[in-house]
């Protein structure tokens, strides 16, 4: 019988599975040791990014605390004001 169904199972290449599993062993470590290279450069990669992260948090947390500050400064400037504007509005007219 033909066709696939009508044909025993036979591995792709035969006998010579054998000679190339040995030249699949010896790329493997080749393919291993690669793959630990490109490893080692994405960790490389992550840690800068890391340190990127660590300093833009600085600097926002820098940026918050000095918008809190003038926040702070403009709304006792505008306390100051609105109690002189009530002492002078309380006043009579000379």
């Amino acid at each position: 019988m033909s066709g696939p169904n009508g044909e025993p199972h036979v591995p792709v290449g035969g006998a010579g599975g054998n000679d190339d599993g040995d030249d699949g062993d010896s790329f493997g470590e080749e393919e291993y040791a690669a793959i630990n290279s490109m490893l080692d450069q994405i960790n490389s990669c992550l840690d800068h990014l890391e340190e990127k992260n660590d300093y833009l948090h600085a600097c926002l947390k820098e940026l918050l605390e000095s918008n809190r500050q003038t926040r702070l400064e403009f709304q006792q400037q505008s306390e100051q004001q609105n109690t002189e504007a009530d002492v002078q509005g309380s006043q009579p007219p000379a």
